[in-house]
């Protein structure tokens, strides 16, 4: 079975798909894992702390409100996923530093980049709840999806690993 968003959207019509508002700004524009989410507004550093911890192949996901005010994900961040292991990053906001972020060895999918960076301290974050965005309720535990084409998001692993 191919991982290709538009053959698992068409084989699991009950999948959820993300509204087409998402760029792909890591160096893979396809990747997949189950999720973690993150609610954060113009304040990343729990964004930071999260990709801190081991990914064991997971997608963050990452609400920032939609804000067009500052980016919540840079090359460091985008850096600090690779070393600890994180599949993507998905991101209801802005990126920075998009060159680095496109030879870097994961998937990232956001609005568009800016050049501002976060504040931190500004907000409180929450870990690991539901957020909604794009047409999507992100579960903690469901799988993502992404290429090219979009996102499609699933209760439950709707591939088939190679062998």
């Amino acid at each position: 079975m191919t991982l290709a968003t538009t053959d698992l959207s068409d084989q699991h019509p009950d999948a959820q798909v993300a509204e087409p508002m998402f760029g792909d700004f890591g160096g893979y524009v396809s990747f997949h894992g189950p999720i973690k989410t993150l609610k954060v507004f113009e304040d990343n550093a729990q964004v930071r702390a999260a990709l801190e911890t081991p990914g064991e192949g997971r997608v963050l996901v990452v609400d920032g409100g939609g804000s067009t005010r500052c980016a919540l994900v840079g090359g460091n961040l985008g850096a600090l996923a690779v070393t600890n292991g994180w599949a993507g990053i998905v991101v209801y906001g802005y990126v920075r530093d998009s060159e680095e972020l496109a030879d870097q060895n994961l998937g990232i999918k956001a609005m568009g980049t800016h050049p501002r960076k976060s504040e931190k301290g500004l907000h409180s974050a929450q870990i690991d709840k539901i957020v909604i965005f794009a047409g999507v309720t992100f579960k903690p535990g469901a799988w993502l999806y992404a290429d090219a084409d979009g996102i499609v998001v699933s209760d439950t692993p709707i591939h088939v690993e190679k062998s």
